[in-house]
């Protein structure tokens, strides 16, 4: 274990997320609230420490797979803890795994919240718990391979480790290079889409903190009816944007390119825009009888898109709507958004080899001397990437029935410790009953919180890097490397 370079990566980490604070204090200083000096002081001490724990860079930069889950697993822990620390200090979120939850649940781009007025909330508060979504639907790794200079395979292991996906590949030969792209397209649409929605008269400050939850899939809002109070221009605005910031971005850099052969070849982006489409047509067939056409085909693609996409917003309270309706929107929790994108849940990409396998399978037992291979985009899936897949859902269920299990000891209903873990593992955000769009996260039991605390940071982080944290064979290896240093 190179543990010297993790530490080293951890100081870099928290240098940025001190600096990242400081457009918090600029926030205060515009509407005159004293929070914002929280965020200058705080930053600024979490730059100091990040420098000092960075000082010295290793001489041995190389890290592996295994180090690079941990790496990634211990940034987005400390980047948690450290974020969390502002709303303690305001006093906006006394209790600190109330506030742990909220930043986690922000920079997992979760969206679920323990706050029940988030109204009376400081604006360099409600611009920092936005600005978390941005800021984690990226990655801040990914941010930091942009500008820090490291050992090829070093930076291609934590940009693996921290990719939304079941497989990561290089837009260009430079994995350096390639976040940077990632992060102009990522930049450029949502600029784009706070120029959209101020062209449609929403508030600057909406606009910018609901671009930061539509861009990064997050899903908090700045006001106490998320979204229901916008027009119906923004709306769409915010539903087509939710749906583009769920493609995988391999698809825009071919368009950049003008690959559009290569682009529209892309079959899992297929499968998302018919699966989207499907769920609408469902949802408004649903709703057309309470409402008028225009408004039902607009909640329920918003819904779609929101839900999908794993970002959260919200424009009515679904927890009324047909249980056909509400079965769709659980199922487009699990499914999530695409691979490589700032999307959650299990992915498209693995939802498509799930539905092939079975195929597969069925055809063997009516062909049994037949050899068919798993095919997308008309070439054979690898073994490797077959297994690895089945492997992740195994895993996924596990987690998932033990956090359901545990959340239930609290006794809430079924639906709601289901959605809550459903809501929580894909970073979804509203779940049903209790822990639906118009409802928190608030009266769950501590146990409940830090369990959906891990869920948020497992999903986001695609399980294995938080999972790896509980080997006994890395703290060994770890311990027994100090151990040979001091002898």
């Amino acid at each position: 274990m190179n543990g010297a370079m993790i530490v080293y990566i951890l100081g870099q980490v928290l240098r940025i997320e001190g600096l990242l604070m400081l457009p918090s204090f600029a926030v205060g200083l515009i509407y005159g609230e004293q929070q914002g000096w929280v965020y200058l002081i705080w930053g600024l001490a979490c730059v100091l420490l990040g420098a000092v724990i960075s000082a010295r860079k290793p001489q041995n930069t190389m890290i592996y797979l295994k180090e690079g889950c941990v790496s990634t697993a211990l940034c987005w822990i400390v980047l948690s803890a450290f974020g969390a620390t502002p709303f303690v200090l305001t006093g906006e979120i006394p209790r600190f795994i109330d506030a742990m939850f909220e930043t986690v649940s922000g920079f997992t781009t979760t969206g679920s919240s323990i706050l029940t007025d988030v109204e009376v909330v400081s604006h360099p508060s409600l611009f920092w718990r936005s600005f978390t979504h941005w800021i984690g639907g990226m990655g801040v790794l990914v941010f930091l391979l942009a500008v820090l200079p490291m050992a090829g395979g070093s930076q291609f292991q934590l940009m693996k480790a921290e990719s939304p996906g079941p497989s990561v590949g290089k837009l260009v030969p430079k994995v350096g290079a390639t976040a940077r792209i990632l992060y102009i397209i990522y930049f450029g649409m949502t600029v784009v889409t706070i120029v959209l929605l101020l062209l449609g008269g929403m508030d600057p400050f909406d606009a910018v903190t609901i671009s930061f939850g539509t861009a990064g899939t997050g899903g908090f809002g700045v006001k106490a009816d998320s979204c229901a109070g916008y027009s119906t221009y923004c709306i769409w605005v915010i539903t087509i944007f939710m749906l583009l910031f769920g493609v995988n971005f391999n698809f825009y850099y071919f368009l950049t390119l003008r690959r559009f052969r290569d682009a529209f070849k892309m079959e899992e982006v297929r499968w998302y825009f018919i699966i989207v489409a499907a769920a609408t047509g469902i949802c408004f067939l649903t709703l057309v009888d309470e409402m008028r056409l225009f408004d039902a085909m607009t909640h329920s693609a918003f819904q779609v898109a929101s839900i999908i996409t794993t970002t959260g917003f919200a424009t009515k309270d679904f927890n009324f709507w047909h249980s056909a309706a509400k079965t769709v929107l659980v199922m487009l929790m699990i499914c999530g958004a695409c691979a490589g994108s700032t999307g959650g849940g299990l992915k498209v990409s693995r939802m498509v080899v799930f539905v092939k396998s079975a195929v597969k399978e069925v055809d063997s037992y009516i062909h049994p001397r037949s050899v068919k291979r798993v095919k997308v985009e008309g070439r054979p899936v690898e073994h490797e990437i077959i297994r690895s897949i089945n492997v992740y859902l195994t895993t996924y269920v596990l987690l998932f029935a033990a956090s359901v299990f545990l959340v239930s000891l609290e006794g809430k209903d079924l639906i709601t410790t289901f959605t809550a873990v459903a809501a929580t593992i894909n970073n979804i955000g509203p779940g049903l009953e209790l822990v639906g769009p118009t409802g928190s996260f608030a009266h769950l039991t501590d146990l409940s919180k830090w369990t959906l605390i891990f869920d948020m940071l497992a999903g986001r982080l695609e399980l294995f890097p938080m999972l790896i944290l509980f080997h006994p064979t890395i703290w060994k290896q770890t311990f027994r490397h100090k151990a040979r240093k001091c002898t």
